[in-house]
């Protein structure tokens, strides 16, 4: 093998090595490259992981800190529309308010028993939706004082105050007061109130 045969045996060497080379520092980098991306694919899986614990643990505390609300909730809406109870928390805020004795109280119609009794949820009758609030039902509550039995503007008025403090009547939905036509501090009124329930 004379000399000009080896050196191009070698430049062809050095040639092949330069192109495995650069071959596989190519093959490297896109391997390093992939590698890197799933790296930082888990890295971000990982820190979303961690802020939802941290978002769970968050919620946890929140619920055990607000669970008392949901008692208040129970306890300031009833769960029945019990009309008994009812009209026995209107008598007595209409005595403690000097009225004593109211001409009526009356409620919605009841389809029970009819052939088209229609149901607003859970078994309840003379009730509706109330817009916007899922489960809690409105029952309308007419009260009326005849103007052959009127009473004090005073006492109408404190009546009318306790009857927005108490939670099954917190909400006056019209008031229609006329005055005695011989004594102007007497009056009749019909009331029109909203008891509120969440059966």
């Amino acid at each position: 093998m004379n000399s000009k045969k080896l050196y191009y045996g070698l430049v062809a060497l050095l040639i092949i090595l330069g192109a495995g080379l650069f071959i596989g520092a190519y093959e490297a980098n896109g391997l390093l490259e992939h590698k890197s991306n799933t790296l930082a694919k888990l890295k971000a899986s990982d820190q979303t992981t961690i802020a939802e614990k941290i978002q769970l643990a968050k919620n946890k505390q929140d619920i055990a800190k607000y669970s008392s609300l949901n008692t208040i909730a129970k306890s300031v809406v009833p769960q029945d529309k019990d009309q008994a109870e009812a009209v026995r928390e209107i008598v007595a805020l209409a005595g403690q308010s000097g009225i004593n004795q109211l001409s009526s109280i009356s409620f919605p119609p009841s389809t029970l028993g009819g052939t088209t009794t229609v149901k607003a949820g859970n078994g309840l009758t003379q009730v509706t939706p109330v817009k916007g609030i899922a489960g809690v039902y409105n029952l309308q509550i007419t009260i009326t004082q005849t103007p052959s039995n009127p009473v004090p503007y005073s006492s109408f008025i404190g009546f009318l105050t306790k009857l927005e403090q108490n939670r099954r009547t917190a909400q006056v939905e019209s008031i229609n007061v006329q005055p005695d036509q011989t004594n102007p501090n007497l009056v009749a009124f019909t009331l029109i109130i909203n008891e509120f329930i969440k059966p």
